[in-house]
C-alpha cells in the first residue's frame, strides 16, 4: 500500500530500496572540487574568520537552526555570489518524489534551494548545531532525487553549523550520489576557506 513519508523522517535504506539509490566511492565521481579551486582575497578570508570566530561564540548555548541560516550559511552564499544574477535563492521550497514501482510518496520542504532558471542548481539543508550532520543526508538526497532536472548531476550542501558535507547525485534507473570531504569549524585553521572556495568553484561550473 502506497504511503506518503516525511522527508525529515526518511532514511539512506529508504531510499535505497524504493529508488534504488546506490553510493559511490570511486573518487573520480566527484572531481568538481577536486581541481581548479578558486583562491580567496584576503577580505574574503577576514569575513570568513569573523564568521567562524561569530559561530564559536554562539556556540556555548544550543544554536538553533535559524540561527545557523542567518550568522554562517546567509553571509557564505553571499561571498559565493549566489545572491547575483543569473542565481535566485528560495527558501522553504516544498517538493515531493514518488516511487515507481510502490507508489510512496516522500514530501518536505527544502531550506534553501539556489535556482538558475527554471534549474535547480544545488540543495542546502541546515540543521541546528546539536544535529548530527548525518541526519541531513537522507532528507538533502530525497530532495536531490526530486530536483526538476533530470539529465545532469544535482548538488547538496547539509550543514549544522560546525560542519558542512558537500553531495553530488547523477540520476537516472539506478541514481548514484557520493559524498565531498567533511569540513569542521572545530579543526585547527578555518575550514570555512575550503567551503566558500567549492561554493566558488561550482558558481563558476554553471556559468560555463
Amino acid at each position: 500500500m502506497a504511503q506518503t513519508i516525511a522527508a525529515r523522517k526518511v532514511k539512506l535504506h529508504d531510499l535505497k530500496t524504493k529508488f534504488g539509490l546506490q553510493q559511490v566511492h570511486d573518487d573520480a565521481f566527484f572531481t568538481e572540487w577536486q581541481h581548479d579551486l578558486p583562491e580567496l582575497t584576503v577580505s574574503e578570508q577576514r569575513s570568513l574568520d569573523r564568521i567562524k570566530q561569530n559561530y564559536l561564540y554562539l556556540l556555548e548555548y544550543p544554536v538553533m537552526e535559524s540561527i545557523v541560516k542567518m550568522v554562517v550559511l546567509s553571509p557564505l552564499l553571499d561571498l559565493a555570489g549566489f545572491y547575483e544574477p543569473p542565481f535566485r535563492v528560495d527558501g522553504e521550497t516544498s517538493i515531493q518524489v514518488a516511487a515507481e514501482d510502490e507508489g510512496d510518496i516522500i514530501q518536505g520542504a527544502i531550506d534553501v534551494v539556489v535556482i538558475q532558471g527554471q534549474l535547480w542548481v544545488t540543495v542546502i539543508e541546515a540543521k541546528n548545531s546539536e544535529f548530527s550532520i548525518t541526519k541531513a543526508i537522507p532528507q538533502a538526497l530525497a530532495y536531490m532525487l526530486a530536483a526538476p532536472n533530470s539529465e545532469k548531476p544535482a548538488f547538496g550542501v547539509v550543514l549544522n553549523g560546525s560542519e558542512f558535507l558537500f553531495l553530488k547525485l547523477v540520476p537516472g534507473e539506478a541514481p548514484r550520489y557520493a559524498a565531498f570531504d567533511l569540513f569542521s569549524l572545530l579543526n585547527r585553521g578555518n575550514n570555512l576557506y575550503s567551503v566558500l572556495r567549492c561554493l566558488k568553484r561550482f558558481r563558476s561550473l554553471l556559468e560555463t
